[in-house]
């Protein structure tokens, strides 16, 4: 059941192999081992995409039901909700889970040491179900789902350049200057290469040229300091380098209005007990540390 899931959620046998770190083979003739036992075809591997039948949709959401009951079984078994412990999986964005995500968690593990942790640091959005992640900070406006979220931050986003950088290029005064600037684009959080900006009571987007396209907001840092151009990035990812002198803050008066940064985790029936203590332990510091102040908004 735990296979064909996989290979659903991924969308392809081979995906499943990847994440599963089981052969290819292995995983092929698990999924037609369940088919034959059902005596029922529940996918369809003729397109690239994995295709579930009627009955495979079925069966596979009766699967969800029955691997949820077995984890909260297991949790209940070994105690998760009499005491924290057990193996709590975080993920965060690079710069924040480093800076900020990080320190917390090992004070966390200071005061819990019947908790182990595992911390997944990347720009890529996680998915919680299928990658089995406990808590993320998640960053960005979050759409309806089946998340619980608290906020913890509103960070803004900042254009910045380096002093050699403008002082051979020259300072953009308004926006629409950076069709002729060149621009660092970011793949994350939005379309590369298309900025928002804020005028007076409305916003605006601009399409930037760009002749360097990065997929993490470290890398847009590094290359901004380096004169490669304008950078678009998180007002946590670069004030080090704004505060040194290695890059200018640009356009402040046009920038949209902050995103906010939220600890998001499954919506579930019981919340172990290592997840709400460290719900609890971590949202008052990582807003401590991240100068956000206005519980109320959560």
């Amino acid at each position: 059941m735990r296979i064909l899931l996989a290979a659903v959620d991924s969308g392809s046998l081979s995906a499943a192999s990847r994440q599963l770190h089981i052969p290819l083979a292995t995983v092929s003739r698990r999924v037609s081992e369940l088919e034959e036992h059902l005596r029922v075809r529940l996918v369809l591997r003729g397109t690239r995409k994995l295709t579930l039948t009627d009955a495979g949709r079925d069966y596979v959401a009766a699967c969800r039901r029955i691997l949820e009951d077995l984890m909260e079984a297991e949790r209940t078994a070994t105690g998760e909700y009499r005491a924290p412990q057990g193996e709590l999986v975080v993920s965060a964005p690079l710069v924040v889970g480093r800076h900020h995500v990080v320190p917390v968690l090992v004070e966390f593990l200071q005061a819990y040491p019947k908790v182990r942790a595992r911390i997944q640091l990347s720009d890529r959005v996680s998915n919680l179900l299928e990658e089995h992640v406990d808590v993320a900070v998640r960053l960005g406006e979050l759409p309806d789902s089946d998340i619980i979220a608290t906020r913890i931050a509103l960070i803004s986003r900042v254009h910045c350049a380096s002093p050699a950088y403008l002082a051979s290029h020259g300072v953009p005064k308004d926006p629409h200057d950076l069709t002729s600037h060149e621009c660092i684009t970011y793949e994350g959080y939005s379309a590369a290469d298309k900025w928002e900006f804020r005028f007076e009571r409305s916003t605006q987007v601009i399409q930037v040229a760009s002749r360097l396209t990065v997929n993490s907001a470290e890398a847009a840092v590094i290359a901004a300091i380096a004169d490669a151009g304008i950078a678009r990035v998180l007002s946590d990812q670069v004030a080090d380098a704004l505060k040194s002198g290695a890059l200018v803050r640009l356009l402040q008066a046009f920038e949209p209005a902050p995103m906010p940064a939220s600890l998001v985790y499954p919506r579930q029936r019981h919340i172990p007990l290592k997840l709400r203590a460290f719900l609890d332990f971590a949202t008052p510091r990582l807003r401590q540390r991240l100068g956000y102040e206005s519980p109320k908004a959560a």
